[in-house]
């Protein structure tokens, strides 16, 4: 018997995107008859205008395009791309959520399904009732439910609000129970989306553990994530989605590295032409740690960084201001740090010349992630100069025997936290 599990061929889905309806109203028949006999009319006279007789024609999207895909048994595939690129979509149709527009899908086994807070769940019932709820539209009967029930609940840490209707629990606690049903009721293929965001990072580190159980009792795992280091240490394989194709199948750890550099220029170490043109003009940017710019990218948690910024100053300007966004992968902005404070009065002329800025990031600032950095050239308020986004990306990569001291350590915010800069000027 064939281990193959999972065997998708040409698999597209499209959606209608048409014109947007207007409010509802009341019609007579006489009405209906009267436009549609007119709708002709009205077509030709558009032709004759020079309009297009399909322009009111509903229009598709193509979320996911002649998709293959093959997993076996045991197999855990992460599923990585941009918002919107198709991952979401393609776990729908895995899930039999949604049917797809062409190709076909075959699977082999029981599957198990998290793709939003809440999946399978009536909010009026109780989380009790829900359990059982969900492990019934999962193909369970109620005594293998009633025998994984103590260890579901141990798991999501609801037990205090077993008998509360699930409408009133927070989206931490929803997400948990979810996890938890669908985790532990042992499906043959198990679909997880990036809703365990949701949850914090002692539970997100459970579940990744979980996961990772569920694969080395021979079942198979697709996850879809923004958090790349936790893909590359659950995941064996790996696939890249863009536009809604598959554009990279292969080992974890090579997939993430290449769609890294895809969403980011240069790696750790990004450089620029001159532009005589320009008033302020990028030249270099680099994340360092004590060794330089790290070849692979990833960096050990714990360990101090440096960002390091190369500009020209083409014609003296007063009050310039070079600033650095640190950026999460899912684009959130966790840190910004400029070479002089916001105050246009309080900014000293740069002359003409070639500048090096540099700033540290402590230890233990950042957690394990990945991290792209914008850099901008600007007058603060003011005219903007030269700006890259994402420009350059490292990961910080997690390490057991400096997580504690890590989370001892931690500033609980970056608000009104002071990154001195030292800057020189070496040429003109």
């Amino acid at each position: 018997m064939s281990d193959v599990v999972i065997h998708a061929q040409g698999l597209g889905k499209r959606y209608r995107i048409g014109t947007r309806k207007g409010r509802y109203r009341y019609v007579s028949l006489r009405e209906v008859l009267t436009q549609g006999a007119l709708a002709p009319v009205r077509r030709v006279g558009r032709l004759f205008r020079g309009g297009r007789v399909d322009e009111t024609r509903e229009r598709h999207i193509w979320a996911l395009r002649d998709l293959d895909l093959e997993l076996r048994r045991g197999q855990a595939l992460g599923i990585v791309g941009h918002n919107g690129a198709g991952k979401t979509t393609l776990l729908k149709l895995l899930s039999r959520i949604t049917e797809p527009t062409t190709g076909k899908v075959e699977l082999r086994g029981r599957v198990g399904s998290l793709l939003e807070v809440g999946t399978g769940f009536h909010p009026e019932l109780t989380g009790r009732e829900n359990i059982f709820l969900n492990g019934a539209i999962l193909g369970m009967g109620r005594q293998e439910i009633a025998n994984k029930f103590d260890e579901i609940v141990d798991f999501a840490e609801t037990e205090r609000f077993l008998d509360t209707p699930v409408k009133r629990y927070s989206s931490g606690m929803y997400v948990r129970l979810a996890f938890s049903v669908a985790a532990h009721l042992e499906p043959d293929i198990l679909l997880v989306d990036e809703v365990l965001a949701v949850g914090d990072a002692a539970f997100q580190k459970k579940c990744l553990g979980r996961m990772s159980d569920v694969t080395s009792q021979g079942r198979t795992v697709l996850f879809v994530s923004h958090n790349l280091p936790a893909i590359t240490r659950l995941c064996d394989t790996a696939i890249h989605v863009q536009g809604g194709r598959l554009v990279q199948q292969g080992e974890s750890q090579q997939v993430v590295s290449d769609y890294l550099a895809s969403v980011t220029e240069g790696g750790c170490d990004a450089e620029f032409e001159a532009d005589p043109d320009r008033t302020m003009r990028l030249r270099r940017i680099r994340v360092l740690d004590a060794a330089g710019p790290p070849p692979t990218g990833r960096l050990e948690m714990g360990q101090p960084l440096h960002v390091e910024v190369e500009y020209d100053v083409n014609r003296s300007v007063e009050a310039a201001h070079v600033i650095c966004f640190v950026h999460t992968a899912d684009g959130t902005n966790v840190l910004g740090s400029g070479d002089a404070d916001c105050q246009p009065d309080r900014l000293e002329v740069r002359p003409v010349g070639r500048y090096r800025g540099r700033f540290e990031l402590p230890a233990f600032l950042l957690g394990e992630g990945h991290y792209t950095i914008t850099v901008s050239l600007s007058v603060p308020f003011g005219e903007v100069f030269d700006r890259h986004a994402n420009v350059v990306s490292f990961e910080v990569e997690d390490n057991t025997s400096v997580r504690r001291q890590w989370q001892h350590n931690r500033r609980p915010g970056i608000l009104g936290l002071e990154l001195p800069w030292e800057y020189d000027r070496y040429g003109s």
